[in-house]
């Protein structure tokens, strides 16, 4: 009897508790998403698991159709039915990246109905996601990075390295496509992960992709906490009829409120940055009439002892 690699072993006792009848593997056709499908396919064969691949082909760059074909027969090679899916990526101002996860995203939602999408972000992503929210300053949501279960979404091999899932793949066959964009500098992320983070792990002496990911899951416990506590505290009239007692509140559970509350009047979620929460702040120690204009034609005012919200 062929002895179970341990590796292997570890990626199906982390994959087995986010699986369900009817479960999407989102593949591209790169080592991290074939190690997955390779994983669920096992559950396939051997547990009758009713899951499926979809590749989503963008149509971004030449020869797309043929990387996904053959992304999804090697998805059928390790018992994990497969289907490919073309979109078509329209970008209204937020970039192609953001277009294109957008596309992805909406055609694995259809494909999966109710069931969990099982996405293949590894540790190494993890990493350069939490360095990207701490340079943008985007605050601990951000600095949180991605969770194992959001929604529908279920990301398993958060605490495998990329070279993890290239070993689980040659372990089964598989020959993964290295996406040409995984190697331009012009995209942002590209430069952390092969400039920022190798000269993070010299200066710090190793261990740095595992600390951010270790410092994400803690900033993230820590921020759901604020977060329910903002839950409770948030006015279900709307407004802030006494700020007085509203600026007892402590201040990260005020600036969540004050979010909660504007995007509630109908802000824009994502134009709604942190300048806008400190402003709608600073109308607790305001004159009466005080306007603070928000994203989506919303104005929050001072009037006595409230703020209310208008349009």
């Amino acid at each position: 009897m062929t002895r179970l690699d341990p590796l292997v072993a570890r990626a199906r006792r982390l994959v087995e508790p986010y699986l369900a009848p009817g479960a999407v593997v989102a593949v591209s056709g790169g080592a991290d998403s074939l190690a997955l499908a390779a994983v669920v396919g096992f559950f396939v064969r051997r547990r009758g698991l009713d899951a499926r691949a979809v590749v989503v082909d963008h149509g971004l760059q030449e020869g797309s159709a043929t990387v996904a074909s053959r992304a999804a027969a090697q998805c059928e090679a390790v018992g994990l039915p497969a289907v490919v899916r073309a979109v078509e990526v329209r970008d209204l101002g937020t970039g192609p990246e953001d277009a294109a996860r957008t596309a992805r995203y909406r055609a694995l939602h259809a494909e999966a109905a109710q069931a969990p999408v099982l996405l293949a972000h590894t540790l190494d992503d993890q990493a350069e996601t939490v360095l990207l929210g701490l340079g943008r300053g985007s605050g601990p949501r951000a600095v949180g990075g991605m969770r194992p279960a959001d929604g529908r979404l279920r990301r398993p091999f958060l605490t495998l390295r990329r070279a993890d899932t290239e070993r689980i793949c040659a372990l089964h066959g598989l020959d993964w496509w290295d996406d040409p964009h995984n190697a331009d500098p012009t995209y942002r992320r590209v430069r952390v992960r092969r400039e920022l983070l190798p000269l993070m792990e010299e200066v710090l002496g190793g261990g740095v992709a595992e600390a951010l990911a270790r410092t994400a899951e803690l900033v993230r416990m820590d921020a759901d906490v604020v977060d329910r506590l903002a839950i409770r505290a948030t006015p279900t009239s709307g407004r802030v009829d006494d700020v007085a007692a509203f600026a007892a509140l402590d201040a990260p559970v005020r600036l969540r409120v004050w979010r909660r509350l504007a995007i509630g009047a109908g802000a824009a979620a994502g134009e709604l940055s942190y300048a806008h929460t400190r402003a709608l702040d600073g109308l607790l120690s305001a004159p009466g009439g005080t306007r603070i204009e928000l994203p989506g034609h919303v104005v929050a005012v001072r009037r006595g002892d409230a703020v209310v919200f208008e349009h």
